[in-house]
């Protein structure tokens, strides 16, 4: 399936749907997003005082979970939609927010012990250098966390159905929810990103499965 993922197309995409994005992620979800972030960030078991980066960090949902869990680290979300950083700025004073890009990350190698991202992969136009951004500022011995969308399955197909319905009836943008639904399909499966992590130097340690594994997590060591 071809999609357009070129930055500019979806810089401004999440900059129109910035307002209403959290809300919208809840009534998709059928509130089960943050409960799943929630169990994710457990299977990191980060210790306290350790520099983490949530890339793709939007309005810093995964952040304000690290942070009511591990109130000591160093946290940075970099995103490179303004709006949905300056909604996360705002709700969120005790991490920093840098707008940046995924592909071409501002830090110094060996930086972070932690890297998380969630639902941002599949929108990146260019999936291996994002991951090999990663690779490089990750610490040896760091993790990296990523969740998003798994197999496809029942509930998944519901998701990429209901979605752009929902955003019309709520009047929101439902081009760019449409847009949401077509990267899912369109997505790699949980294997096949393992493999993609793999061949970039990381070494997978563990998946975890949520929703008739229609959502994925992978964490990963260097």
């Amino acid at each position: 399936m071809n999609i357009d993922k070129s930055p500019k197309i979806i810089k401004n995409m999440f900059d129109q749907i910035s307002q209403n994005y959290d809300r919208m992620n809840r009534i998709i979800s059928f509130g089960t997003d943050k409960i799943i972030k929630k169990k994710c960030i457990k299977l990191l078991n980060i210790a306290e005082k350790s520099i983490v980066l949530d890339l793709c960090t939007g309005t810093g949902d995964l952040v304000k979970i690290i942070k009511s869990f591990h109130p000591e680290v160093t946290i940075t979300g970099v995103d490179f939609s303004k709006n949905m950083l300056n909604i996360a700025q705002k709700s969120i004073k005790n991490a920093k927010f840098i707008n940046a890009d995924v592909t071409s990350l501002p830090f110094d190698k060996d930086f972070f012990d932690i890297i998380t991202i969630s639902y941002g992969l599949r929108n990146i136009e260019n999936r291996t250098q994002a991951i090999q951004e990663m690779f490089r500022v990750l610490k040896t011995g760091g993790k990296v966390l990523h969740l998003d969308f798994g197999e496809k399955t029942l509930p998944g197909k519901i998701f990429e159905n209901i979605t752009p319905i929902i955003a019309k009836f709520l009047h929101q943008n439902y081009k760019s929810y449409k847009y949401l639904a077509k990267s899912k399909q369109a997505f790699p499966t949980p294997a096949e990103l393992i493999r993609e992590f793999e061949k970039e130097g990381f070494q997978f340690k563990q998946r975890k499965d949520f929703i008739m594994k229609s959502i994925s997590a992978q964490v990963f060591t260097k």
